[in-house]
């Protein structure tokens, strides 16, 4: 009654019958529980594979923090349009990016809080189909899945910030078994000091090698007590490239991305970022890519590795990378969680481990050994050694050393492309 009453809402016919003012007609029945027709229009609904999303959630969400200042960078993405539902998250220096097949009926964007939209699909059963909806653009979204039911809040997908790659003059393709091998045979030695932040990550660059050796791919990594450093044979487009400092955080992604062996990676940089596309094409469409990470690289400059590479060192140690290995971790059990000293006493074809430890004791292993130099004492760090140890792919490990006081150069053979320095210690 009160619409009828309502004289600026209503007309009286000559007849004296009323009738509503078309827009407010039209208002009034949209308001109503079934819309105009009495179906709700949704600003956005779609429906996916719980095992799909599951798995693209568990790629992207990992980029978020858990605390956050800035709300948005708490939330992923999620847009659906065509046929697929694309997932995006970002903390303002990387961002990773996915897109699944999904059910379209009715395309839109918003962003939800990622850890907790991960948890609920993590939680819910195997082969479940998980719908999402939401009736209107500002509103909560709903996760629907068999009998359970969520409801989380939004933010607007206007606010969420995007990391423009801007021009990416460099582009290669890279065998995910090597970039793999890249990361794997480097990734320990990358420094945690933020001080010196240059070192927070790993170098990668190309080098010409000898006379017809070719351009070579390579990855550095070093703490300052250690250097790792690998190469292999440039992909085609690799050459010229410039040298840039891929950052811990982006490597470890990678790292994880890193699943098919077989799969090759496109790989786009420039001096300031760097993108790597997982298990699809560097095609403009989006929605043809599988997983995309765009990473700011470092602002600094690596510095002059090949000047801590020792080339004159002139003794010889051989021994078997298997006993060495669990030998040194028999023997640190003594050592401190402060110190974990080792040390090396080479003599005529044997090498003894002694760790010596005030607090708690000593301990000795001895191992055959290829060595015939003068004899020699050295000290080094215990979990620096496992760590170089447990990289080697040969049956054996050498070692080229010079005195007391200098690196140590260790590989699994004369000119494997995987080498490494080690720092000794005083013992």
């Amino acid at each position: 009654m009160r619409l009828v009453e309502n004289a600026a809402a209503v007309l009286r016919s000559p007849s004296g019958f009323v009738k509503l003012r078309p827009r407010f007609a039209q208002n009034l029945a949209e308001s109503q529980p079934g819309g105009a027709l009495g179906v709700r229009e949704s600003a956005m609904k779609v429906t996916v594979e719980r095992a799909a999303l599951l798995k693209s959630l568990g790629h992207v969400h990992r980029v978020v923090e858990r605390r956050n200042t800035i709300p948005i960078l708490s939330n992923v993405l999620v847009r659906a349009e065509g046929e697929g539902l694309r997932l995006k998250a970002t903390d303002l220096d990387m961002e990773v990016t996915e897109t699944i097949p999904a059910d379209v009926s009715r395309p839109g964007a918003t962003t939800m809080p990622a850890h907790v939209f991960y948890d609920v699909i993590r939680k819910l059963p195997e082969g479940a189909q998980v719908a999402l909806e939401m009736a209107s653009e500002s509103g909560p979204m709903q996760i629907r899945s068999g009998r359970s039911r969520f409801t989380l809040q939004t933010l607007p997908e206007s606010d969420f910030p995007d990391l423009a790659a801007g021009d990416l003059p460099c582009r290669f393709q890279l065998p995910a078994a090597d970039l793999k091998r890249l990361i794997d045979k480097t990734q320990f030695a990358i420094s945690t000091e933020e001080t010196r932040y240059y070192l927070n990550g790993i170098f990668l660059h190309t080098v010409e090698v000898g006379a017809g050796g070719g351009t070579m791919l390579r990855a550095v990594a070093t703490d300052g007590h250690r250097l790792a450093r690998i190469e292999m044979s440039a992909p085609q487009g690799a050459e010229g490239m410039p040298g840039v400092i891929v950052p811990r955080k982006a490597v470890a992604e990678i790292q994880k991305l890193v699943e098919d062996g077989e799969a090759s990676i496109d790989v786009e940089l420039s001096p300031a970022k760097i993108r790597l596309t997982f298990n699809g094409t560097a095609a403009s469409d989006a929605s043809a890519r599988g997983v995309v990470l765009t990473s700011k690289l470092i602002d600094g400059t690596f510095p002059d590795y090949q000047r801590v590479i020792p080339t004159g060192n002139d003794k010889r140690l051989t021994v078997e990378r298997e006993d060495f290995f669990k030998a040194v971790d028999r023997v640190s059990t003594i050592s401190s969680e402060r110190g974990r000293a080792v040390k090396l006493a080479l003599g005529d074809g044997r090498l003894t481990l002694t760790v010596n430890n005030p607090d708690s004791g000593n301990a000795t292993e001895e191992l055959d050994a290829d060595y015939d130099a003068a004899a020699l004492d050295i000290g080094f760090n215990a979990r620096y050694l496992l760590d170089i140890a447990a990289q080697l792919e040969g049956d054996t490990a050498v070692f080229r050393l010079a005195d007391p006081g200098s690196p140590t150069v260790i590989q699994d053979r004369e000119g494997a492309p995987a080498l490494y320095v080690l720092m000794p210690m005083r013992v």
